[in-house]
C-alpha cells in the first residue's frame, strides 16, 4: 500500500522537492500551495498524512491544522522552519501530531511519514473492529 502525502506550504519549491523526496520511497504525493484551498484538498484527496508548515500567508498553520481537526483524524506532521520550543508546543496543541524541523534529513521525513501512516491505519482497524465486530464488513443481503 502506498501512503498518499499531502503537502501544504506556500513555497512550490519546498513541496516539489520534497515531494520528489517522498515519490522516490513509493509515497504518492499531492502539493498545495494555497493555505486558503487546503481544507477542501484534505476533503477531496483523503491522504493519509498531511505535511504542514506554519508560515504561509492566508491562513497559518495553526488555522488550517484547527480546521482539519474540526473534521478529520488524520495525521499531521508540521514541517516547518522554527525551532521555538513555544510554538513547537502551540502547533501541537493546535491538533499536530508530529513536529520536524527544516531542514530535516530525507530518511528522518520519511521515517515519521511511515510512523504517523501506521498509526493512522492501526487506529482506523480498532475503530473497525469496534464497530463491526470484526475487520470484515458485513455484506449487504
Amino acid at each position: 500500500m502506498s501512503v498518499k502525502v499531502l503537502m501544504i506550504d506556500d513555497d512550490p519549491a519546498m513541496t516539489e522537492l520534497i515531494a520528489l523526496l517522498l515519490r522516490s520511497h513509493g509515497m504518492s504525493v499531492v502539493a498545495c500551495n494555497d493555505s486558503t484551498q487546503s481544507v477542501e484538498m484534505v476533503k477531496g484527496e483523503n491522504p493519509d498524512v498531511i505535511l504542514l508548515d506554519l508560515m504561509m500567508p492566508g491562513q497559518d498553520g495553526w488555522e488550517v491544522c484547527k480546521a482539519i481537526r474540526a473534521f478529520s483524524r488524520v495525521p499531521i506532521a508540521i514541517l516547518s522552519a522554527i525551532d521555538d520550543p513555544a510554538v513547537i508546543a502551540s502547533a501541537l496543541d493546535s491538533g499536530a501530531d508530529d513536529y520536524l524541523v527544516k531542514p530535516t534529513p530525507g530518511g528522518v521525513l520519511v521515517a515519521h511519514i511511515n510512523n504517523l501512516a501506521r498509526r493512522h491505519l492501526a487506529e482506523q482497524k480498532n475503530a473497525l473492529i469496534r464497530q463491526t465486530g470484526s475487520l470484515v464488513t458485513p455484506s449487504v443481503r
